[in-house]
């Protein structure tokens, strides 16, 4: 039961937590299968995007018993992150207010074997397309190169997730090496652009080439999640071919028109499990 389905949480637009809450529901059995078994952190805006939010770990106490959680060594101790698997724990995780959840790219039980390697374009701003369309484009190739197969979605924000599907062999530590390597190397090739420079005084304008959605307890948007802000855009898979042309850009899909987006193509990366991929070998394929 979602309470409060009134509350508007994006006040620019009109749209309420029931519309939210709707949309989660709705695209459920094509979200879930990427969700499952994935450490949950919620980014959670309970007076609505334009008030001050907070991301949200830990479902120690409070929380429905149902619930199933994963428990994440830290220093310390543990910390108990919520697993969204199946529509009752996606409707409970939308009505703690809960905009975009944030997921690892490993599954419990293996924490430290992920299945996924990310790669975020992250611009500036959104005043040059080309020069991000160009920057994904080029990623791709390097990574032809390599012999990875890529997959890219929105990020609903700036940029694109550029994502490889990964057969679990490599440890955490090792995809972390290979994603900054592969990022290393395309800045060197594009220096004028792009920048690994995580501080953004040092960035100059350029597109930071983040890898570090890779090490250990860190996250990124999930696949079809709503983002924070104005249009209430989605984090959505799409086409190479729709980067290519400019038809798609970060923002182009939203909780109002993923229904007849998804009407169109589906699940785009429903295949992904199949296309799993051995991870290259720092100092072979990058010497």
């Amino acid at each position: 039961m979602i309470t409060h389905p009134e509350k508007i949480l994006f006040p620019g637009d009109g749209i309420t937590k029931g519309e939210v809450a709707a949309y989660y529901e709705a695209v459920a059995p094509i979200m879930l299968p990427h969700l499952r078994q994935r450490p949950v952190t919620m980014e959670r805006y309970p007076a609505g995007i334009t008030a001050k939010g907070f991301w949200q770990k830990s479902v120690t106490r409070g929380f429905p018993e149902w619930l199933e959680r994963v428990e994440v060594p830290k220093k310390g101790g543990v910390v108990c992150h919520p697993l969204i698997d199946d529509i009752p724990a996606l409707l409970w995780m939308a009505n703690q207010n809960t905009i975009t959840p944030h997921v690892w790219a490993s599954r419990a039980p293996d924490l430290y074997h992920p299945d996924v390697c990310v790669f975020d374009l992250d611009p500036p701003d959104d005043d040059a397309p080309e020069t991000l369309r160009v920057a994904a484009l080029a990623l791709r190739e390097l990574l032809d190169e390599r012999g990875c197969a890529s997959w890219v979605k929105t990020t609903g924000s700036k940029g694109f997730h550029i994502v490889l599907s990964l057969d679990g062999s490599a440890d955490m530590g090792e995809v972390a090496r290979f994603c900054h390597a592969v990022g290393s190397d395309l800045v060197a090739r594009h220096p004028a652009t792009l920048t690994q420079a995580f501080s953004k005084a040092d960035r100059g304008g350029r597109i930071l080439v983040d890898t570090g959605r890779n090490g250990y307890s860190a996250t990124f948007a999930a696949a079809y999640a709503l983002r924070a802000r104005p249009g209430a855009p989605v984090s959505a898979p799409c086409t190479w071919e729709e980067v290519e042309t400019g038809r798609v850009t970060p923002r182009s899909f939203t909780l109002r028109n993923m229904g007849e987006r998804l009407a169109q193509v589906g699940d785009l990366w429903a295949n992904m499990p199949g296309r799993r991929q051995a991870l290259p070998r720092i100092g072979v394929e990058l010497g």
